[in-house]
């Protein structure tokens, strides 16, 4: 900026007194110059400090109402989220849990049209968000399929014309009455000599399947396989349950089939699961799978459970009321020296199960996988059909 002086009419002085009339003249000059920028610097200062004094207030606005918000609104709705999610995981495991238990009733019986309408409300419920109403009524329902199924066990009667005797057969299929200290049971089963007999176990996938599975129907193994005699294998995920989605018709246990490959061996090298091993001329039980390798000279292994019976002795449920837990069809592989048998043990627990092949002296027998799986062939269907399988165990003769 360019400071415009005013002008002054000369006046003639001595020369000592214009000299220093001429420095009080500039030095009023110069303070009149730094006065005014000490104005502008001022006045510049003020409206910094202005500002700043404004983004101080902002800040404390802003910090206030975030502190506002986690003091109250999020941290409220967060709790309140928290509790919704709860709600419905819980309500949602429930009514999986209940659909599954209604499609296994399904499998036995065609009356369920009540029961259905009654999962549909629970449905209802749950889209409204009425969680309280959903689990009630899925309570109920669950509480109806447990009478239906207990209907359809206590309706389950032996056929007069299946004898009783407690010595299984030496060879072939039979189907009888055995009497146990937990009540008489029949049994379906077939037997055969492991010197003339390969027990092999078959798989629809050529190795190792985590989702959308291929399964095959029980005939269809004994077919491809020239085989007389078979049985459903391990526990797999059917497609029609809701908690398999995302590992349909995939199993989890340890598996050799006939073509010498190994199943989910990673997953199990440690595993605590019982098996059977099929060997060229014998066959072998172990408690846990941990105690096997991974051999290829035998014919096929394979692990599920409980072990039913361990050298001679029942191995599940022992000391157990056998009566607890669900009636159903449960299958199985077992033996007696060089022996081995495949079979069904009808309208029985699992505890109940094991009582009836210690009853027919076997010396060892391992549950298989049980419900709408349950399929025994011998010349035919002699369970089942049942599903289609991801794995079986087959009789072939040599």
């Amino acid at each position: 900026m360019k400071l415009k002086l005013p002008k002054f009419p000369l006046i003639k002085l001595p020369p000592r007194r214009g000299i220093f009339i001429g420095l009080g003249l500039v030095l009023a000059l110069s303070a009149s110059i730094l006065s005014y920028q000490a104005y502008a610097l001022y006045q510049k200062t003020s409206k910094l400090e202005g500002e700043k004094q404004n983004a101080i207030s902002q800040l404390e606005s802003i910090e206030a109402e975030l502190e506002s918000l986690k003091n109250t609104d999020q941290i409220k709705r967060n709790e309140e989220l928290k509790g919704e999610i709860a709600d419905i995981q819980k309500t949602y495991d429930t009514a999986v849990g209940v659909y599954e238990e209604l499609v296994k009733l399904q499998e036995s019986t065609d009356k369920t049209d009540e029961l259905e309408k009654l999962f549909a409300q629970a449905l209802a419920f749950l889209s409204k968000r009425n969680y309280q109403e959903a689990s009630s009524t899925l309570t109920a329902l669950s509480g109806k399929i447990s009478e239906e199924q207990n209907k359809i066990t206590a309706s389950f009667v032996i056929p007069e014309n299946v004898p009783t005797n407690n010595a299984p057969p030496g060879s072939g299929y039979s189907r009888q009455q055995v009497s146990t200290d937990a009540g008489t049971f029949m049994v379906s089963l077939v037997a055969a000599d492991i010197d003339s007999t390969r027990v092999i176990v078959d798989t629809a996938s050529s190795s190792t399947c985590g989702n959308d599975c291929p399964v095959l129907p029980l005939a269809t193994y004994v077919s491809r396989n020239g085989a007389y005699a078979g049985v459903n294998g391990s526990y797999f995920c059917p497609a029609s349950y809701p908690s398999c989605v995302g590992k349909t018709n995939s199993f989890d246990l340890l598996l050799m089939n006939k073509d010498k490959t190994y199943f989910n061996s990673d997953n199990n090298v440690y595993s605590n699961n019982p098996g059977v091993i099929f060997g060229g001329g014998y066959i072998r039980f172990v408690s846990a799978v941990s105690q096997w390798g991974r051999d290829t000279s035998i014919d096929s292994m394979l692990s599920n459970y409980p072990l039913l019976v361990f050298n001679s002795g029942v191995s599940f449920g022992g000391d157990d009321d056998p009566k607890k837990g669900s009636k159903g069809n449960r299958s199985f592989v077992a033996n007696k020296g060089n022996t081995v048998y495949i079979g069904v043990v009808h309208s029985a627990t699992v505890a109940e199960s094991a009582r009836a092949l210690k009853a027919l002296g076997v010396e060892n027998a391992l549950n298989l996988d049980d419900g709408g799986s349950t399929a025994l062939w011998s010349g035919g269907y002699k369970v089942g059909p049942g599903r289609d399988l991801p794995n079986v165990i087959l009789f072939v003769g040599k």
